[in-house]
């Protein structure tokens, strides 16, 4: 899968390292890189979590690609090749939205969900967007590293002396 003419636009493969290759994509080639790689024999999504690069991307991406604050990486295996793959899709700044995989994937249900919670990324044509970890109620997504060092106060009982 090293053809790089066989690409969609706006996916770049990065480093071909053995069996193990590596994307970085723009949001709008990332499904379609997806269905590519699992059209290949790419039939397992075996992790999906995102990345929260605040104040140093440390990161490399092709200069096609603006590097943005969020980032979800996918990692694919294709157990009949003894392939892995990784995808790096830019999912933007103030507002990080990206497609779900659901439909090719239907095992990233619950990987997206627990993204949505903790990191606030969007992902769109996901079938139940809901958090998965935190209460509903709860305000703010903690994985992001502007999320306060917030405590929660230690409830102790009053006891009397007896």
């Amino acid at each position: 899968m090293s053809a790089v003419e066989a690409l969609p636009e706006g996916a770049y493969e990065v480093h071909a390292l053995g069996a193990d290759l590596g994307y970085v994509v723009e949001p709008r080639a990332y499904l379609a890189l997806a269905a590519m790689l699992r059209g290949s024999g790419f039939e397992m999504c075996i992790d999906l979590c995102g990345v929260d690069y605040l104040e140093h991307p440390g990161r490399e991406t092709p200069a096609e690609i603006r590097a943005t604050r969020f980032e979800v990486v996918v990692n694919l295996l294709s157990l009949s090749r003894r392939e892995r793959a990784r995808i790096r899709v830019q999912a933007g700044d103030e507002t990080p939205m990206v497609d779900s995989l659901f439909s090719l994937y239907p095992g990233v249900e619950g990987f997206e969900r627990e993204v949505f919670d903790l990191f606030g990324i969007q992902f769109e044509n996901h079938p139940e967007l809901t958090r998965i970890l935190m209460p509903e109620e709860w305000e703010g997504h903690p994985l992001r590293k502007d999320y306060g060092l917030g405590r929660v106060p230690v409830q102790f009982k009053e006891t009397a002396p007896q």
